[in-house]
């Protein structure tokens, strides 16, 4: 089997993309339609991430960086707050008068969480694992990916073994539930 990216690309590959749909909802008026079905692309984006960073990014951090769990602990109190953030979101359409508010949050909150795991989080592990390590992170990551949840879940576990056993059936639901209402296919 073809290898991808390690971990540490792959997860910066996803910053990148979320990083540009903010571009896009920024470029947009406020009260422009687009910008709601950018949030649901943000937010299904993020929720993929994040649960593919719970299930395997952290663990490896707390394993074998030194002060990782601390870290890690940092990590997903970030992930709580934006995944709050999120939620709020997504009942409000893109003329509501919270949604420019709460869209302005969970830009600067990711971020700094990015600019965070990025100068801080990503280095350290990269002196502290292998390559080999590393690239096996990025395959389980792109797996967890594929069958995480699309939508925030902000009372679902955040760590191994529940997430891991969870996030697939939870996925499952919301996929169906995407198809059904057609969110993220206009973007």
């Amino acid at each position: 089997m073809a290898r991808g990216q390690d971990v540490i690309a792959e997860l910066i590959t996803d910053h990148r993309e979320v990083e540009e749909l903010f571009t896009n909802i920024e470029e947009l008026p406020s009260g422009d339609s687009g910008r709601k079905r950018y949030a649901d692309q943000v937010t299904m984006e993020l929720v993929r991430h994040s649960v593919a960073e719970e299930a395997y990014l952290y663990p490896a951090v707390r394993k074998h960086v030194p002060g990782g769990a601390e870290l890690a602990d940092r990590e997903l109190a970030d992930h709580a707050a934006a995944e709050r953030v999120m939620k709020d979101l997504e009942s409000c359409e893109a003329d509501d008068p919270q949604f420019d508010m709460l869209m302005a949050t969970l830009m600067s909150e990711i971020r700094t969480h990015v600019t965070d795991e990025e100068t801080k989080l990503f280095p350290r592990l990269r002196e502290a694992c292998p390559a080999e390590m590393l690239s096996d992170l990025g395959d389980k990551v792109r797996q967890a990916k594929k069958s995480a949840p699309t939508r925030p879940h902000p009372h679902a576990p955040d760590k191994p073994p529940a997430n891991k056993l969870l996030a697939p059936g939870v996925g499952l639901v919301d996929r169906m539930r995407d198809a059904l209402s057609g969110r993220g296919e206009h973007t």
